[in-house]
Order: C-alpha cells, then structure tokens, then sequence
C-alpha cells in the first residue's frame, strides 16, 4: 500500500470485529511509527497497550463510572472554549453526518449519549493504546503526538487493520492513569482502538467532508 492510499482509506472506525491483533504486529509498528519526526529528535510520545484481560478490565471499570455518573477534570481542553468558524461548523457537520447514518435524531438525546458510550468500550475494538507525554512539555512537543500517532495509524492501515484516535479518554485522566499507573508527571492525551474494521457497520461507511484546498492554502511564489 503506497503512503498516499494508506491516508485515503484511514477512516476514525467505530464498530471493530473481534478479530485479536498480533502482539507481535503493534510492536513493529511502534517501533517503524518511532521514525516520526521530532523538534530537536525529543521524542515525547510514551504509549501503553492494552489487550485481553488489561482491556477487559478496564471496560468493566469504564461501566461502573458511566453507570455511577461519575465525571473528572479534564488536564487539558480538548477544543477552545470559543471554537470559530469555519472549525465549529466542521465539528457540527461530522456529528450530523455520523448520528444520520445511525438513524439517531437529534432529539433523540439518550441514544446519542449511548453511542458516545461506546467510546469508552473502545468501539468493540480488541486492543488500545494510550499515548500520555511529560507535563513539562509545551506546545511544541504535543504536535509532535500528533505526528507519531499519525504515523501509527497509516503503519496499521499498511497492514490492512484499522483505528480510531480518541480524545473521549481525556475525560477521564485520573481513571485511567490509575489503571496504566501512570506516573503523575505525566498527562493522558488521548486514547485508540486498534482492530479490524466491521465492513457492515453503517458508521463505518462515514467519511467525513475536507474543506478544498483554496479553503486553507496560500501560495507564494508556486
């Protein structure tokens, strides 16, 4: 699979077979996603993975807070508090497009925190990973995350499997971080699930809308 047709058919998968993914698979591609670019080759990302009984366990504790009520602080804001156009109005049409494939209204309000529940069972999927980095790093530091889990999920889709990045986990740090025992000088930035994709799934036909590239490009010179 070239780069290109692995970024064309990455999609945020919501419905996972049970099919396990190999150990052996998710260490190589670790190890190739570590290659991802770095400032000053700093290398910030530490990742935990879960599988089997670990993932299992966690589950289980996941619905016993959902069921509890129960709700934590976040460490950091997952959006600006006043998101602008035209980034809101992408926010909005994603939820839209994904709830009409479900079948879910919008007033239809418990089944759409039932389905936002399943984040929290990783979508079905049969591993996770959690990607946490040093409280001391800056801004700086946390776009490169975001460049080793790129560079994770393409690896994955160039071995024909699937995954979907969650900030959802964020909402929870302290249960988690006590799950993994993350150390306390480290922050949960986000979660992922890791799988095959369910090719009969209605959500997983969801391929979100691109604004076109006048929309966010300027050119000089070229």
């Amino acid at each position: 699979m070239s780069v290109a047709d692995a970024l064309a058919s990455r999609r945020s998968i919501r419905d996972f077979l049970p099919e396990p993914v190999p150990g052996e698979l998710i260490r190589r591609v670790l190890a190739a996603a570590s290659r991802a670019p770095s400032g000053g080759n700093v290398q910030p990302w530490h990742v935990d993975v879960l599988a089997g009984e670990p993932l299992q366990a966690l589950k289980a504790r996941m619905q016993q807070r959902l069921a509890a009520g129960d709700t934590e602080p976040t460490d950091y804001d997952i959006y600006p508090k006043d998101l602008p156009s035209p980034h809101r109005d992408y926010r909005f049409q994603i939820g839209e497009d994904m709830y009409a494939r479900l079948g879910i209204p919008r007033e239809d309000k418990p089944a759409r925190r039932r389905w936002f529940a399943r984040n929290y069972e990783f979508f079905g999927a049969p591993m996770a990973l959690f990607c946490s980095i040093d409280r001391r790093m800056g801004p700086p530091q946390w776009s490169d995350l975001g460049m080793f889990l790129q560079s994770v999920m393409l690896l994955l889709r160039d071995e024909g499997w699937d995954s979907c990045p969650q900030e959802a986990w964020a909402v929870y740090p302290r249960t988690v971080g006590e799950f993994i025992a993350l150390p306390p000088e480290r922050m949960l930035f986000c979660g992922m699930a890791i799988g095959r994709r369910n090719p009969d799934h209605p959500v997983n036909a969801l391929e979100s809308r691109r604004a076109p590239l006048e929309d966010f490009a300027r050119f000089h010179g070229v």
